[in-house]
């Protein structure tokens, strides 16, 4: 019975870990809108009004970043587009590592290592998940160039 538990715990553990990293990216989407949300829920939208209101506002959000991301040639602008992306998914990694550590470590210090460890990963993985939209140019490293003039 012991190991059964301890089996269901890593498992548990495993797919926590997964849906932190695989949710990252909707950080600021999800911001936004529990933001536009709860503004709308305030201001006398009823509960369906605000429902329907921030979900248009997290997926434009999403939606328009994306979109941005992928088609601006600017460096200046595609880092600024990342780093709205990332520094939210980066703090709610902090926060998440720092609660979990909580369970099984004691010291303050090693929970904090712990958890700017992982505010670094999981704003590296948002980095890299907004990467995956660029496509490479020619002159770029990675693109196949066919008539280098």
């Amino acid at each position: 019975m012991l190991a059964l538990g301890l089996v269901l715990n890593t498992l548990g553990i495993g797919l926590l870990c997964w849906a932190i990293f695989a949710l990252a990216v909707y950080a600021l989407p999800f911001f936004v809108a529990l933001s536009i949300g709860m503004t709308a829920f305030q201001s006398g939208a009823g509960l369906i009004g605000a429902l329907l209101s921030a979900t248009a506002a997290g997926a434009l959000t999403l939606v328009l970043g994306q979109v941005a991301f992928a088609v601006t040639r600017s460096s200046a602008l595609r880092i600024t587009i990342a780093a709205a992306f990332t520094v939210p998914a980066a703090i709610a990694g902090y926060h998440v590592v720092f609660a979990l550590s909580q369970i099984g470590v004691p010291s303050l210090a090693w929970r904090e290592v712990f958890a700017c460890l992982g505010a670094v990963c999981i704003g590296v993985m948002s980095w890299t998940r907004l990467m995956v939209l660029v496509e490479t140019r020619p002159l770029e490293a990675g693109g196949v160039v066919d008539n280098p003039s």
